[in-house]
C-alpha cells in the first residue's frame, strides 16, 4: 500500500534545544490520535481494524485511536479537557447531534484538525467542504479508499507538525501550532502563552521568543509585553486591540500608529511590512 511516509523527526522549530521528536515522546516511531465518533460498536470495529492494517503495512508509526459514540460525547471532551486529536473519523448520523453538526461546533471551537466523514449517505457532501473535510467516505467502506483518506490527512498533519513551536511548560514538552496562539504576554522571566484551548506558561525571554514567532508575518510585537496572533485581531482602536477571545491589549500611545500600519498592511496585503 503507497501513500503517506512520515518524516520521523517531524519536529524542527522550538526552543527546547536539539531535542528530537523521537527522544521527547521516547519511542522510535510517531504517533497520531484518532478519534473515532460512531454510534454503532460494528462500524467502530471496522474502523479499529482498517486503522491497524494501515498502520501495520506504513511500519513508521502509531496511530492511538479513541472511540466516542455520540458528539456529544467527542465535544464535551474538546471543551472539558482540551482534546485535540490529530484526526476526527466522524459518522454523520448520530443520535442526537448529528456528525455535521458535531464538526461545524468542532471548527467554531478553533479545531483544525483533518475530519474523515464516514456515512452512509451522499447526502450531505456538499455540506463537508463547508467544515474543510479532507473525505467523503460512504459505507460500507472501502479499504483502498479508506487508506488514501489517511494519507491525505496524515499529510496534513504532518506539515502542521514541521511548523511547530515546542516549549518547556510547567506540565512537560509541549508542542503548539503558531495558529492556536491568540497572544503571548511577557512577565520576568516567563511568557504566557494565551491559546484558543487555555493556557500555559514557559521560561524564557521575550526576545528568544520573538525570534521565533517574529519569523512568521502573522505575529507582531505590542510593545514590550505583548506578541499578537493577527488573524485572532477583531478590532484596532486608537490605544487599544480586542482580540477573538475576548482580551483587550493596550498598545502604548507611542507605538500606536506603528502598530496600525503593521495590522492593516497584514489585513489587506496579507503580509507584515
Amino acid at each position: 500500500m503507497a501513500g503517506f511516509a512520515p518524516k520521523i523527526t517531524a519536529v524542527n522549530w522550538g526552543v527546547y534545544g536539539k531535542m528530537g521528536w523521537k527522544e521527547m515522546e521516547n519511542r522510535g516511531e510517531e504517533m497520531y490520535t484518532v478519534a473515532l465518533c460512531d454510534d454503532r460498536p460494528a462500524d467502530l470495529d471496522q474502523i479499529e481494524r482498517y486503522l491497524d492494517r494501515y498502520q501495520n503495512d506504513k511500519h513508521l508509526f502509531e496511530l492511538r485511536p479513541e472511540r466516542f459514540t455520540s458528539g456529544e460525547e467527542l465535544l464535551e471532551r474538546v471543551r472539558r479537557e482540551g482534546y485535540r486529536p490529530d484526526i476526527v473519523l466522524l459518522d454523520i448520523y448520530l443520535s442526537g447531534m448529528s456528525g455535521m453538526e458535531a464538526a461545524e461546533e468542532l471548527r467554531l471551537s478553533g479545531c483544525a484538525m483533518p475530519i474523515v466523514f464516514l456515512t452512509a449517505s451522499t447526502e450531505h457532501a456538499l455540506e463537508a467542504y463547508e467544515v474543510d473535510a479532507v473525505q467523503y467516505l460512504v459505507k460500507p467502506l472501502v479499504p483502498e479508499r479508506f487508506f488514501r483518506a489517511l494519507d491525505a490527512s496524515l499529510e496534513l498533519v504532518q506539515r502542521k507538525r514541521e511548523r511547530q513551536l515546542v516549549i518547556k511548560a510547567a506540565e512537560g514538552v509541549r508542542q503548539i501550532a503558531p495558529d492556536e496562539i491568540v497572544y503571548c504576554e511577557s512577565q520576568k522571566n516567563y511568557q504566557v502563552f494565551y491559546l484558543d484551548s487555555g493556557v500555559c506558561r514557559s521560561r524564557m525571554t521575550a526576545g528568544k521568543l520573538w525570534e521565533l514567532l517574529g519569523e512568521l508575518p502573522q505575529f507582531d510585537q505590542c510593545g514590550r509585553s505583548y506578541i499578537l496572533n493577527l488573524n485572532h485581531v477583531v478590532s484596532v482602536e486608537r490605544e487599544k486591540v480586542v482580540l477573538d477571545n475576548g482580551s483587550t491589549i493596550y498598545i502604548p500611545r507611542n507605538k500606536a500608529a506603528e502598530f496600525r500600519k503593521h495590522y492593516f498592511a497584514y489585513y489587506f496585503e496579507g503580509q507584515n511590512v
